[in-house]
């Protein structure tokens, strides 16, 4: 048998002339944390609505755990967590009770106050969604999404609106997760979240995979380091591939200390800004809705 826990060969969803996915190859394997990435409209979200069931393609096969996601059934729903993108901020259940009522519709459940004190939200378990901020109500989503211990779960920008200490809570429930054996599939904004949770990246950009590699193997892409230093009074940089020979270079023309040395070697945003045809610009324009998601959440 595969151990892979998704499957997809030529994967293609058109709008008319636009091609949302493109023609996507991709393998996930069973227990791997799965990060795909890519910026505003490059298809991470259809992709993965496509693998939840809840998006039709147009052409290409698809196979989750063993199942094709275009014929779900109740049982293999069962097996799926999933978090949307948004979802209502109205309830007329608490925290704690929406959690109970979830956890009713399966076997084997998670304990309701482990899964709340697991995405930081024992404090608000008896408030209703439309008085948690929209961070907490993104935690509560989490919750929602594991309590059911989940073969596979799919979290689609999951920490948009946590605070950093929330978002270490958030590794941590992953982290948990994986060692259970469940298989997770993460789209974020937050290049740092996916470097530090995902065993492998996909980068998806114009409804194509781009790269597909462990963060370790991204990064090694980018061989130059950049160096600045300041030189006769003049702040001075050089990009190198051979960082190492240049530094001796450096250092033989300066009898002590090198005024304000300071080698920055590449890091996976600056491939993934390649890969994607970006700029720093464009990715902090793209990341200005989480961000701004942020700091309305912490008010």
């Amino acid at each position: 048998m595969s151990d892979a826990a998704i499957s997809v060969t030529g994967l293609r969803k058109t709008y008319g002339d636009n091609h949302a996915v493109d023609g996507l190859d991709l393998e996930i394997r069973t227990g791997e944390v799965f990060a795909l990435l890519g910026p505003n409209g490059a298809g991470k979200s259809t992709t993965v609505e496509i693998l939840e069931g809840f998006r039709k393609r147009t052409a290409g096969e698809a196979q989750v755990l063993g199942v094709d996601p275009a014929h779900p059934t109740r049982a293999w729903r069962e097996r799926l967590g999933v978090m949307l993108q948004t979802t209502s901020g109205r309830s007329f259940l608490t925290a704690r009770e929406s959690l109970h009522h979830a956890a009713k519709l399966y076997s084997n459940p998670r304990d309701v106050d482990e899964a709340l004190a697991a995405v930081g939200l024992t404090e608000k378990a008896s408030e209703k969604p439309q008085l948690l901020s929209g961070g907490q109500r993104r935690r509560l989503d989490v919750a929602l999404a594991v309590i059911g211990r989940p073969e596979l779960v799919f979290l689609d920008e999951p920490t948009t609106g946590f605070d950093p200490e929330a978002r270490r809570q958030f590794w941590r429930l992953i982290e948990s997760l994986t060692s259970d054996g469940t298989t997770v599939v993460l789209t974020t904004h937050y290049l740092d979240e996916a470097d530090y949770l995902a065993d492998r990246i996909g980068i998806i950009a114009n409804g194509s995979l781009v790269a597909l590699d462990t963060p370790a193997g991204l990064r090694a892409r980018a061989t130059e380091a950049h160096i600045t230093w300041r030189e006769g009074g003049e702040p001075r940089s050089e990009s190198t591939s051979v960082p190492s020979a240049f530094l001796r270079e450096l250092l033989g023309r300066h009898a002590g200390e090198v005024p304000e040395l300071e080698v920055r070697h590449p890091s996976l945003e600056d491939v993934y800004l390649q890969l994607v045809g970006m700029d720093a610009a464009s990715l902090a324009q793209a990341d200005a809705e989480p961000a701004a998601a942020t700091e309305e959440a912490t008010r």
